[in-house]
């Protein structure tokens, strides 16, 4: 019989494993878990203006920095939003010249694919 220690979602559990025809397979956890930290607000999927075009994120992730505000003018490629997926910071460019029409998300919120970030006219 083997005893191991795995971590399963921050949780810490000490198994027994046998490795013979008695194949039984213990778990019970090695000590409480601790409390979850608080999720952040996820931003909801917000329709744009029908008159602008909207830049929707292309991935689910935290909003790290928004470094636009509603009525500045930005050129093509330059920064909206920088939002952390996957432990790496993605820049969201902007795809063309033009003027920030709305800011539809904070940092520190959660986002999900789709989410209207920003909206351009």
């Amino acid at each position: 019989m083997k005893n191991l220690k795995i971590t399963v979602n921050g949780v810490a559990y000490d198994v027994q494993v046998e490795e013979a025809d008695g194949s039984s397979v213990s778990t019970a956890p090695a000590a409480a878990p601790a409390a979850a930290p608080k999720a952040a607000p996820v931003a909801k999927k917000a329709a744009a203006p029908a008159d602008g075009e909207p830049v929707n994120s292309p991935m689910p992730g935290t909003i790290v920095n928004v470094p636009v505000k509603a009525g500045q003018t930005v050129k093509a490629g330059d920064v909206l939003v920088v939002l952390e997926a996957m432990k790496m910071e993605n820049e969201i460019k902007a795809p063309k010249d033009a003027t920030v029409a709305s800011v539809n998300v904070n940092k520190g919120e959660s986002v999900d694919t789709g989410t209207v970030l920003v909206t351009l006219n």
